[in-house]
């Protein structure tokens, strides 16, 4: 299968970064990281990017996460922290616009908490829309059954998994 990237600001077919001493700070992605363009790839209005996405003309999206609730909310663009700066950026338009919603995060915080939750306790970014997460532990779906696992770490039990977790999880490994 072929995979297309695309970045939020505006650029369809990144490639790989490029080499030291190459970078081309016209050309970066949406966490402002320089890329470069696969043959065929463009760049392009912001505002037509955000109509691709908002449009349902991605199939999938990655973003990251604070917190993922067991019914698939999303929280990544504030911790309600009075000193936080907010970011909401495209990740509302990424998480509800495309077809299937991935997050990638830490399974805990750094203070040892499940950021998979039975609710969100962060702004939400969207509802109902993360179906698959992958953490640094396993991978999970997240369907009308519940919080299916279906990989973990090489070395870690599903028990042992089940106890970091502040949800109940499925072993569908």
């Amino acid at each position: 299968r072929e995979v297309i990237l695309h970045s939020e600001n505006g650029v369809i077919g990144m490639g790989p970064a490029p080499a030291k001493g190459e970078e081309d700070y016209d050309l970066i992605n949406a966490g402002k990281q320089p890329v470069t363009l696969l043959p065929g790839g463009c760049y392009f209005h912001h505002a037509d990017s955000f109509a691709m996405m908002r449009g349902g003309h991605l199939d999938v999206c990655v973003l990251g996460a604070f917190q993922v609730s067991a019914g698939g909310d999303l929280a990544n663009w504030h911790t309600g922290a009075p000193d936080a700066i907010p970011a909401v950026g495209g990740a509302m338009d990424l998480a509800i616009g495309a077809k299937k919603t991935y997050v990638m995060m830490e399974h805990l915080t750094k203070s040892g908490e499940s950021k998979l939750v039975q609710a969100c306790t962060y702004p939400l970014t969207g509802i109902g829309c993360v179906s698959r997460i992958y953490t640094d532990l396993a991978v999970i779906d997240l369907d009308p059954a519940g919080a299916k696992v279906i990989e973990i770490v090489e070395g870690l039990t599903f028990n042992e998994l089940q106890k970091l977790t502040a949800v109940t999880l499925i072993n569908a490994c």
